[in-house]
């Protein structure tokens, strides 16, 4: 399974539940406070990356929109 929103892929990262998306994002990557995109920077290591590209760094994918990167990286199937 998938998860086709961002507060689901990024609480089965985090180990958490029913967190907010940025929320679940920034205990994700031991931030506070950043905005979605800045928390994932933060977790992969980089600054200024957008959305997809973030997220496909922290999967080891390519070319994968930015959900479909994180539910790779979490194990779950693609639709």
């Amino acid at each position: 399974m998938a998860y086709h929103e961002w507060a689901g892929v990024l609480n089965q990262l985090a180990g958490t539940t029913n967190l907010e998306a940025q929320d679940a994002a920034n205990y994700w990557a031991g931030t506070v406070g950043r905005e979605l995109v800045g928390a994932l920077n933060a977790k992969a290591g980089t600054v200024g990356l957008e959305l997809a590209g973030v997220c496909n760094k922290l999967a080891g994918t390519q070319n994968l929109e930015a959900l479909d990167a994180l539910n790779t990286l979490a194990g779950n199937n693609l639709p």
